[in-house]
């Protein structure tokens, strides 16, 4: 039987996109469709592109081949040729009247804000900066995310009808909601409030915490930071400041981290770029004083825990300004006098697995809520938190998401692909890098974006190969035509097995045709549908109404060539997205986020 499983790249994404169908798509040709599909999920792809940590790439099968494909570059690419040929979203089709105030213009609360319009909703985002981007604007520097791009893809959310409001700070949130007759409530105020720790100093003027360094040069402002610079921490936040200090004019910048390289929260590629780049990086030390233009640092040592432990030996380092990086927290503060709304000790808010506070119709997600802070975490959040909303303002459950096995990498058969390289980003050298805040990091050809998508192995998903359709010796499958996949004829089919072996992505298992689908019922020569009832042939009709020779779809309409989702629309190919829907025009993949 025909299956379609769930690719690593998807279940691997934050954001919840459906990788491998925008993928197929720009490898079909088709960019506009595969931008279109990836907005979808994720309403700012050049941006993400740019800035997330794309663990997509981490789980891909590829890598096991020869290297992984490079995902956040041709979703760049795609977002940047979005950008340069105008392409628009579609208004939503019917507006419902309700109204929904969103607190912060972060990622979390515009990904909310753009989702909820698009499902129809007006939306208000009232946010404490002069503009909307939150973190994105303030925190990353322009050398990783430039300013006109982040500026064009907010842009987008005007389009929508979002009204934003900047230099609004939200401190009674039951008085915004009820003056502005607001139906539900989203909270993303992210974490700004820097971390700090206590260092005798003799000047303390010379201490600065990364957050307010970072946003005062984002803010158009050159801080005298001196020729030696030390940065305390080594997470993100670090790396950036180190490399914004080098771009200042400073001749050493040096970060000081009490633990190891592996054990750093930082990615991997932010602490290479920051070396590469000159910064010197001190690991198992604590700063115990800074006397500047001397540091003094305690050097560390691991227990057998890994834990790192003083050893009452120390150090001097240079250093004529310090920089703290010790993470950051939220300023909730005014949901305090909410009521039902539960508040943890560091301040973040207690959820539940709706995204939903205990107070009826206030919601909260992205780094105001316990978990991994990075941009595409929250706009995953917002993503799930529009469709908690939306669900809830119109009295229903939200979707149930469908469940697939994952498609491992061992069970592809990988006769049909060769080996080829990864087509990487071009970069500026380093010694040109840390004379200005240009974009370090430049974007694929058209060629090169083709080629990595041509890449995907299709993980779990039919992609029309018709190697199962050349195997089989007694003409049992057949073609359905293009974007109908196939469909078994179990009169000729004598099992086998020979389309199951050449099929290189499994898209085809191997099962007893008395064993049936948990969930569903089994009929003899049928596909039985998990919680409907299998029609012997297998393959469905428009109108979701089991005859001969197609799949009943339970509450959805079945297509010819597809099997239908549970709750949600079948399409040709069968292919489940977020949250019990499908994808259109049968773009192979799934997404369970």
């Amino acid at each position: 039987m025909y299956v379609d499983l769930l690719p690593p790249c998807n279940a691997a994404c934050p954001a919840g996109e459906n990788v491998q169908a925008w993928l197929a798509a720009l490898r079909a040709g088709e960019p506009e469709r595969a931008w279109q599909q990836l907005v979808a999920d994720n309403p700012f792809p050049a941006i993400e592109g740019r800035v997330c940590y794309h663990p997509c790439e981490d789980s891909c099968n590829r890598a096991e081949l020869d290297s992984a494909i490079s995902i956040h570059a041709v979703e760049r690419f795609l977002g940047d040729l979005a950008l340069q040929q105008g392409w628009t979203l579609p208004a939503a089709a019917v507006r419902t009247g309700r109204r929904v105030l969103v607190v912060g213009g972060g990622p979390s609360g515009l990904s909310a804000a753009y989702h909820l319009a698009r499902l129809g909703h007006d939306v208000e985002v009232r946010d404490a900066g002069a503009e909307p981007g939150g973190m994105m604007r303030y925190g990353i520097p322009a050398y990783r995310l430039p300013r006109e791009v982040l500026g064009a893809e907010l842009d987008r959310l005007g389009q929508l009808g979002v009204t934003i409001t900047g230099g609004h700070q939200v401190d009674d949130l039951d008085a915004e909601r009820r003056q502005g007759r607001f139906d539900a409530v989203f909270v993303a105020v992210g974490a700004q409030l820097s971390q700090r720790v206590d260092i005798p100093a003799r000047d303390a003027g010379r201490i600065v915490d990364a957050v307010s360094f970072l946003k005062s040069v984002a803010s158009g402002e050159r801080p005298a930071i001196g020729r030696r610079v030390a940065v305390y921490g080594g997470g993100n936040t670090a790396m950036d400041a180190a490399r914004t200090a080098r771009r200042l004019g400073a001749d050493e910048a040096i970060i000081v981290y009490r633990r190891t390289r592996d054990q750093m929260p930082a990615h991997e590629d932010e602490a290479a770029d920051a070396e590469h780049e000159g910064v010197r990086i001190n690991w198992l030390r604590t700063i115990s004083a800074f006397d500047g233009p001397v540091l003094t640092v305690e050097v560390m040592e691991l227990d057998d825990q890994g834990f790192p432990h003083p050893t009452g030996r120390f150090d001097t380092l240079p250093a004529d300004s310090l920089i703290l990086a010790l993470g950051q927290r939220s300023d909730t503060g005014f949901l305090q006098t909410v009521p039902g709304v539960e508040l943890r000790p560091d301040g973040t808010v207690v959820v539940s697995p709706s995204m939903m506070t205990g107070c009826p119709g206030v919601f909260a997600g992205g780094d105001v809520v316990p978990g991994e802070r990075t941009v595409t975490v929250g706009v995953g959040h917002g993503k799930k938190a529009a469709r908690t909303i939306d669900a809830w303002l119109r009295g229903t459950a939200p979707g149930a998401r469908p469940t697939h096995d994952l498609a491992g990498f061992d069970g592809l058969h990988l006769w049909y692909f060769g080996d080829t390289a990864v087509r990487r980003q071009p970069e500026r050298v380093p010694g040109e890098r840390v004379a200005d805040f240009a974009e370090v990091v430049g974007s694929l050809s058209v060629d090169e974006a083709g080629y990595e998508a041509e890449r995907c192995l299709s993980c779990g998903n039919c992609f029309e190969c018709d190697g199962c359709l050349g195997a089989c010796p007694e003409d049992a499958v057949v073609k359905l035509g293009a974007g109908l996949r196939y469909r078994f004829d179990y009169d000729r089919c004598t099992g086998c097995g020979a389309c199951f072996e050449q099929c290189p992505v499994h898209a085809i298992e191997m099962v007893s045709d008395s064993l049936g689908v948990p969930g569903g019922v089994g009929v003899p020569g049928g596909v039985a549908v998990p919680g409907g009832v299998g029609v012997p042939g297998g393959v469905g009709v428009p109108g979701g109404v089991g005859v001969p020779g197609g799949v009943a779809v339970p509450g959805g309409v079945a297509v010819a060539g597809g099997v239908g989702v549970a709750g949600g629309v079948g399409v040709a190919g069968g292919v489940g997205a977020p949250d019990g829907e499908t994808v259109p025009e049968g773009a192979p993949g799934k997404v369970e986020r």
